[in-house]
């Protein structure tokens, strides 16, 4: 066991520049990291998304967004690409950002930002800021930016969809108000163009249809009487020679249908009233039997030699006369009324469609005309900042202590890296090397049992030569890793940078 432990130990010892190369390599190299890499600061600061200040229920924004939809909104507008580049260079916020392209600057914006927000059921919802920066002002005066460009945002967002609601019910409103306007200006022009036909008047029309009918039927009768007693005068002239006969009353005729007319006067008056036609139309009548009978009294003492037949007859042609004209006008107005009758329906659907049409656009008006006051409440809410708002609960501040890099944890990761690397190349070596190096390797390989063993032994000159090389070698490591790591970091690009770049090839 002892031989073992001191076989390893001598090819440990044999590999120790090895070892030591690849040991002190990554010592270097970690503690080379930890001294060069740039300090990172972190300030944050803590907003709070408050509820309305007014009741729903007496007053609602037209601003409907719910904070977790708010959060993701507000994020999404201040990581853009124009607003992170336009922060990173009006706070400067890295060192070499002249050898960054855009796309880096956002990157690492993006990366050294971070925005996380806080809500659940009955709970606050609260929105934390961070960001990394090289210095302590730096930092805060990010965030402080950000909180900034923040409330701006939600300050715009907020009265920007509360103004354009506003405008776009006032917009509803004209239209809709024009609209009603055309609708009344159709619904005016069409019972203009059919005021003798509108449904409103057929009550009237069909009363004053059957107060003509009646007048007609009147006429109608009154004409075909004297037509009889035109024909009975001169049917007895012709067989008598003479006018009056023992049946004949002492009245005439015009005189007995004179009475009978001023008794049907007496009682249309008793329901009817001066102005309605049947009673003008007796009035006219009693007027005319009135001249005829005034002319009939002085018809014996005219000295024209005319007879009574003669002018009995012609009385009773000119009253005729006057019932045809009167029947004539009648069935004039008739026809008038029977026309207007035939198109009322039709006019009543095109009415009621037209109506049915203002109706709808009035209660769109009405509807557009609440959602306006509305609108125009939510308005003064959002302007006079009474709706939903955030607020800063913890501005940021510039931190005492950085939070990044951990020098000692790089340091010690970097040289326990390099111990665990040396280690396994040690062994690596010594799995793949197949020689033989010992007398149990002979037995072992051959089957043979040797009597004796003679080691190789090296001169002064060659362990001087290769210790020498070693040190040499290890110098080189000791002393070109970090100035190699230096002179990138001071020429070419800073080591924070070229770390960021690779982490982003790596991720693509």
């Amino acid at each position: 066991m002892n031989s073992d432990v001191k076989y390893f130990v001598a090819l440990f010892v044999r590999r120790l520049p090895v070892f030591l190369i690849v040991f002190l390599g990554f010592a270097a190299a970690a503690l080379s990291a930890a001294m060069l890499l740039p300090t990172v600061y972190s300030s944050g600061a803590k907003l709070l998304i408050e509820s309305a200040q007014i009741p729903g229920n007496l007053a609602t924004s037209t601003v409907q967004v719910a904070a977790s939809e708010q959060l993701q909104i507000i994020q999404q507008r201040i990581l853009t690409r124009a607003i992170l580049i336009d922060v990173a260079r009006a706070h400067d916020v890295y060192e070499h950002m002249d050898d960054m392209s855009p796309d880096e600057i956002v990157a690492r914006m993006r990366n050294d930002t971070n925005i996380r927000g806080t809500s659940g059921r009955n709970a606050a919802t609260i929105m934390n800021i961070q960001f990394q920066a090289r210095s302590a002002a730096i930092s805060a005066n990010v965030v402080n930016d950000y909180v900034t460009r923040i409330l701006d945002q939600n300050v715009r967002l907020r009265t920007g969809q509360a103004q354009d609601t506003l405008e776009f019910f006032k917009q509803e409103v004209d239209r809709l108000g024009a609209e009603l306007d055309r609708r009344s200006a159709a619904i005016l022009d069409f019972q203009n163009a059919n005021a003798d036909a509108l449904p409103a008047g057929l009550p009237f029309r069909m009363s004053r249809q059957s107060t003509l009918q009646a007048q007609v039927d009147q006429f109608l009768r009154d004409k075909a009487a004297l037509i009889e007693q035109r024909n009975r005068l001169i049917e007895i002239f012709e067989t008598t020679g003479q006018l009056n006969t023992t049946t004949t009353a002492n009245q005439s005729p015009e005189e007995r249908q004179l009475v009978s007319l001023k008794d049907q006067l007496a009682a249309a008056l008793a329901i009817y009233s001066e102005e309605n036609p049947r009673v003008k139309v007796l009035q006219a009548r009693i007027a005319q039997l009135e001249e005829t009978v005034r002319a009939q009294s002085g018809v014996g003492a005219a000295a024209n030699g005319t007879t009574m037949l003669d002018v009995q007859l012609a009385q009773i042609d000119a009253r005729v006369d006057a019932i045809d004209a009167q029947i004539e006008q009648a069935e004039g107005e008739l026809a008038v009324l029977e026309d207007a009758i035939g198109r009322t329906p039709a006019n009543d659907i095109a009415l009621q469609a037209l109506q049915r049409e203002h109706n709808n656009i009035q209660q769109q008006y009405n509807s557009a005309v609440q959602r306006l006051s509305a609108a125009a409440t939510g308005e003064r809410i959002e302007l006079l900042s009474k709706g939903q708002r955030i607020t800063v609960i913890e501005q940021a501040v510039a931190p005492t202590e950085p939070t990044s890099p951990n020098r000692p944890m790089i340091a010690i990761g970097g040289t326990a890296a390099g111990l665990a690397a040396g280690l396994g190349l040690v062994f690596l070596i010594e799995l793949l090397n197949k020689s033989v190096r010992r007398p149990a390797d002979i037995a072992k390989g051959l089957n043979i049992t040797p009597l004796a063993t003679i080691p190789f032994n090296r001169t002064g000159g060659e362990l001087v030569r290769r210790r020498v090389i070693v040190l040499v070698i290890l110098a080189v490591f000791l002393a070109g890793v970090p100035a190699a790591l230096y002179a990138i970091h001071t020429y070419y690009l800073p080591l924070d940078l070229i770390m960021s770049r690779a982490v982003a090839r790596l991720s693509l």
